[in-house]
């Protein structure tokens, strides 16, 4: 009887333990595709740019609108970590713009920005 209840009580464990593999598994699926509202805070100033993502697979495209102008941007999503990269004309001068963060829920994004030659900063986003 105690030979039942110990292969029982192990059996349970593997299916909790399965279970939660499958959940964390399916929370690092998210898609970040669709249009996000942004908050930038930098040591050159702040803004409010719109981002709108199509992810493909760790594959990320997508566009940035925002106080420094219109761009195309690359990136990857791997996990829960995003990272995106676009340059922008800023009055005849080329700004490369890295955002580095993570996917905090399906609706929310965090991290680092940086404005290559000009400042760094932090984000936070939600899906509109």
């Amino acid at each position: 009887m105690r030979q039942q209840c110990a292969r029982l009580a192990a059996l349970a464990v593997v299916v909790v333990l399965g279970a939660s593999v499958a959940l964390a598994g399916q929370a690092a699926k998210v898609d970040v595709t669709g249009k996000w509202a942004f908050n930038v805070e930098t040591s050159v100033g702040s803004g409010t740019p719109t981002f709108t993502f199509k992810q493909e697979g760790e594959k990320l495209t997508g566009h940035y609108s925002g106080q420094l102008g219109e761009a195309d941007l690359t990136g990857t999503v791997k996990g829960q970590a995003l990272s995106l990269k676009f340059t922008v004309d800023v009055q005849g001068n080329q700004i490369e713009c890295h955002y580095d963060g993570t996917i905090e829920s399906k609706d929310a994004l965090k991290g680092k920005v940086s404005l290559v030659g000009l400042g760094d900063g932090t984000f936070t986003a939600k899906r509109q």
